[in-house]
């Protein structure tokens, strides 16, 4: 009784939606695609006793609640507030302009502002009926750029050797280690990459804007854009003004009363509460939902990584529930370890067996992330997703100069056989010796024997030959714009459009519930659980940013003997 108590006390009511509102996107708030929730945002105790518990939305949620909003009545329009955005995949953003674009055919009106502009925004903007800019603001339109961070250098001076074994010229993972700068084959490669992604963005901008695309690229070459008034010159902008004349502009456009302050402006957070509690959908038909999203590890996994086994146990209950009618995988991941890859892979492919089973690729969904999607009857990925990679890589590292020139630490070692000493590490990250010849070619036939097993699940669920697969593979990175055309995709879509996929292949096309079985325990255990150890990696992260992500690629790139199938970097639209 106390605990209900407590639940009707803080949990905050949903907001009523008054007529003549207008639907306000700021994207202040991370998008995910899991739609695992927190906790204390359901309780309204996000700052529960001062801790930064992140708050995020899911993108189901975000494309649902576009889509209600334009046969909702009560909405007059959609206001993007892009003053301040939170970074998100192209992928994701991609989903949501669609989305916003699919709005546009109710005949509502979207209106777009921003005290400055990154690309990003500005190509979420570039759908809006107007788009207004701040007089003293900026648009920024110089192009799209990918570095890469070379280690060796740094490795050389502390001593450190890094022995890289890998199948495929173009798995450019182990390159920070061993080269200096790019490689050939990954130049050619990321070349391809960023000149495929940035042509998308510019042609879509063009053809919403009505401008040409080769008067935009010369734009970006040139550094047109110098200031607002020029970027409304140039037509990639139409007007200049301030946030409140737009709130001014939306008043008159729905018929508010000259007594009322502001508009009604709806919030993304509260309209998504609306739109959940106003849904109530019992078909017995299921479409199972399944999110792959983060690096791929071994074992249960952890906090923003995906367990192998972990995920595998929860799709095999999937494949065991009757009511379930088909399965999308929503695949958002850079891969990881070969062997959890695998375990997922051979799960997935034991679903399709009995139903079907789509794919839905998000910001990427390469490497393990391409192992795990590969079995599926279709797969539909955005033409700004990272897929391929089909290759394979383990990395050792040999501290034993670095230790004794630099630290005095020598290692001494008794041991019954040549290479029982292969995992002995110091301080959990580096070899204390060199590798022998029979441990190097121990090593080259792993990852032969994965490549090996790698190409075949995609040549067998992909139709096409071995030598077919290995022609696209070496670990070479496509977009999705250039993976249909090499035959990785089957079309373009989103997540919406993979679960309409799955469900009039299950034949259940009008009568059928959306459920993601995830693991998640109840409300108050994952209550006390946020209190507890897991707290940890938010504030990690909110301190070091990027550098913990390094660390947490590198803690699984360099566990021993561990043959990776992983692309470890991003392609931004900033």
């Amino acid at each position: 009784m106390f605990f209900a108590g407590m639940m009707t006390l803080f949990t905050p009511a949903t907001p009523a939606v008054e007529s003549q509102s207008v639907l306000k996107l700021d994207f202040r708030t991370p998008i995910y695609d899991d739609p695992t929730r927190n906790p204390f945002s359901d309780l309204g105790l996000d700052n529960l006793f001062s801790l930064e518990v992140e708050h995020h939305y899911a993108l189901v949620d975000v494309l649902r609640a576009i889509e209600q909003a334009a046969s909702d009545d009560r909405i007059e329009g959609i206001y993007l507030d892009l003053s301040a955005t939170t970074g998100m995949g192209m992928a994701t953003m991609e989903e949501i302009r669609n989305a916003l674009l699919s709005f546009k055919t109710s005949g509502k009106r979207i209106v777009s502002y921003a005290d400055t502009y990154t690309q990003g925004s500005y190509y979420l903007a570039s759908v809006a009926d107007r788009i207004y800019l701040n007089a003293q603001g900026s648009l920024s339109w110089m192009g799209m750029a990918s570095g890469v961070a070379f280690y060796k250098g740094l490795l050389d001076k502390l001593g450190v050797q890094v022995e890289a074994i890998r199948h495929g010229s173009f798995k450019s993972a182990v390159e920070p280690f061993i080269r200096e700068q790019m490689s050939p084959e990954n130049r050619l490669q990321m070349d391809r990459l960023i000149g495929s992604l940035w042509g998308h963005i510019v042609g879509e901008i063009a053809h919403a804007r009505g401008l040409d695309s080769t008067t935009l690229q010369g734009y970006a070459s040139q550094l047109a854009i110098t200031d607002a008034d020029r970027a409304v010159a140039l037509k990639m902008v139409d007007s200049l003004c301030y946030a409140t004349q737009v709130d001014s502009m939306w008043m008159q456009q729905t018929r508010l009363d000259s007594l009322a302050e502001q508009p009604r402006y709806v919030s993304l957070d509260h309209y998504i509460q609306q739109e959940t509690t106003s849904t109530d959908n019992l078909s017995e038909n299921k479409i199972a939902v399944v999110y792959v999203e983060g690096q791929i590890v071994d074992g249960k996994g952890r906090e923003g990584l995906v367990g192998g086994n972990a995920l595998a146990s929860r799709i095999a209950r999937i494949g065991r529930d009757k009511q379930v009618k088909a399965m999308v995988l929503r695949v958002n991941s850079p891969g990881g370890s070969a062997l959890a890859s695998e375990i997922i892979w051979h799960e997935v492919e034991r679903v399709r067996s009995r139903i079907p089973v789509v794919v839905s690729m998000g910001n990427m969904a390469a490497s393990g992330g391409y192992y795990v999607s590969c079995p599926a009857d279709a797969i539909l990925a955005s033409p700004t997703t990272l897929t391929g990679s089909i290759g394979v890589f383990g990395l050792m590292m040999n501290g034993e100069k670095g230790l004794k020139e630099k630290l005095g630490i020598t290692v001494d070692v008794v041991k019954s056989n040549p290479s029982a000493d292969m995992d002995l590490t110091a301080f959990g990250v580096v070899g204390v010796r060199p590798m022998s010849d029979p441990e190097r070619q121990f090593m080259q036939a792993s990852v032969e024997r994965v490549y090996t097993a790698f190409v075949d699940r995609v040549a067998r669920g992909r139709n096409m030959s071995v030598a077919e697969v290995d022609r696209i593979g070496g670990g070479r990175v496509w977009t999705g714009a250039d993976a249909q055309g090499v035959g990785l995709i089957d079309g373009f879509g989103g997540l919406k459009d993979a679960i309409a996929l799955a469900a009039d292949r299950a034949g259940v096309a009008e009568d059928f519930r959306i459920v993601s079985p995830e693991a998640t325990p109840d409300r108050w255990t994952q209550l006390l659980d946020l209190l507890s150890v897991r707290m940890q990696k938010p504030r990690f992260e909110g301190s070091f940013g990027s550098i913990y992500a390094q660390y947490e690629l590198l803690r699984t790139i360099f566990y021993p003997h561990s043959i990776q199938a992983l692309t470890p970097y991003r392609v931004e639209l900033e």
